[in-house]
């Protein structure tokens, strides 16, 4: 297949989660990449193999890396299996690996969105049937080999997906609470934070250590994914096991330090013990700090820094939670001044108690539930003075 040759030119979609386009884009302009398109919950670049496996291993705000292999225009359902079955699907991957087909559909041919998929999958059964009279079993909850179908109206693409399962399985967390916080969403809240990497980050609502490990993993320079073990690009057949050998032999996987003090809390002892044991996974986590406290228990840690927090959302809790934060909004002007603070909640209505007004707001997703990640400025003296003083 001329798609699989190693130095082709391929069309490269990066998929990630509603609100963090920007700073993906970001991201891969950092590595080096600053030719790209920013699409809805993606972003798409120009590459070759090397940069299919480069960006799976280097990526954090990315969900997958997908490669694409075909795109064709539908009138009906039939045109889909007919153009899907003019694909050599077994140029792609051997009879004895497992596969599935997902993705997503926005068009009015088809009254089941997951219909689409069940078709291409008939494809491609049907393909491998025809030439070798037996077919690949299906495995939906983990194929050796994804493909990814997108269809809007009349437009269909179709890929590979490199990935496989989620890169937010990055392979660290085995430790988790009972909500939580997404990685790669923990990764762009980070970025999104603006912090420099050299000044203190803290978490006072760390919970199983999410945001403190991506923070060390940032900061260190060590891949995220570095501790997982499977790519879906390892199981088609043009894997190239030297190629990826070299890209892996060359990422940072050990510091000595890192270049600045990540520290986080929770009231919770069982979460801090999670925090740990997921921190110890990783050789950057003999360097955070953890502490079993409630956050107004914590006095300032440093002259300015960065906090970046996922107090709890409680919608059910009621007053409770709108006390919960008007205490937070207290602690945060009383022991975080000079620090950057950044809150995520889906609870709009709780985020007024905190008594303070927010420098900015940022739409996002933790999950299905929409949220807002809001900063707030803390001055060490009255914001006057601050805005006095620069000028000076």
């Amino acid at each position: 297949m001329k798609d699989l040759e190693n130095n082709k030119a391929l069309t490269i979609t990066l998929k990630t989660i509603f609100g963090l386009e920007e700073v993906l884009g970001e991201e891969l302009a950092e590595l080096g990449y600053t030719k790209y398109k920013v699409l809805n919950r993606a972003v798409q670049l120009e590459g070759t193999w090397k940069d299919v496996y480069y960006l799976n291993l280097h990526l954090r705000c990315a969900i997958s890396v997908l490669v694409q292999i075909a795109s064709f225009r539908i009138r009906s359902e039939d045109d889909l299996y007919n153009k899907a079955m003019k694909i050599d699907w077994t140029g792609y991957f051997d009879l004895d690996k497992t596969f599935a087909v997902k993705g997503a559909v926005f068009s009015d041919l088809f009254s089941h969105t997951q219909y689409p998929f069940l078709v291409v999958k008939d494809a491609i059964a049907d393909t491998f049937r025809d030439r070798y009279d037996e077919r690949p079993d299906v495995n939906i909850k983990s194929p050796q080999v994804l493909f990814d179908v997108y269809i809007n109206k009349n437009d269909v693409t179709v890929s590979m997906n490199t990935s496989g399962a989620p890169l937010f399985q990055r392979g660290y967390r085995d430790e988790i609470g009972e909500a939580p916080l997404n990685e790669v969403v923990a990764a762009g809240l980070i970025r999104m934070s603006g912090w420099d990497r050299k000044s203190p980050l803290t978490d006072v609502f760390c919970g199983s250590g999410t945001i403190l490990i991506e923070a060390a993993l940032l900061a260190s320079g060590i891949p995220s994914v570095i501790e997982r073990q499977h790519f879906a690009f390892k199981n088609f057949k043009n894997y190239d096991a030297e190629l990826w050998e070299g890209i892996l032999a060359k990422a940072t996987k050990y510091v000595k330090e890192l270049p600045c003090e990540i520290s986080g809390s929770d009231m919770s002892a069982e979460m801090v013990t999670k925090a740990r044991r997921n921190l110890g996974r990783l050789s950057v986590g003999r360097f955070v700090k953890t502490s079993v406290a409630s956050f107004d228990e914590i006095k300032q840690p440093a002259e300015s820094g960065v906090m970046i927090s996922n107090p709890p959302y409680g919608e059910r809790m009621g007053e409770e939670i709108d006390a919960l934060y008007e205490q937070l909004g207290d602690w945060m002007k009383t022991e975080m001044k000079g620090f950057n603070c950044w809150v995520l909640s889906s609870n709009m209505e709780a985020y007024k108690n905190l008594g303070l007004r927010p420098d900015r707001k940022i739409k996002l997703f933790n999950g299905d539930l929409e949220c807002s990640f809001r900063k707030y400025s803390i001055y060490a003296g009255s914001k006057r003075a601050k805005f006095q003083n620069n000028e000076a």
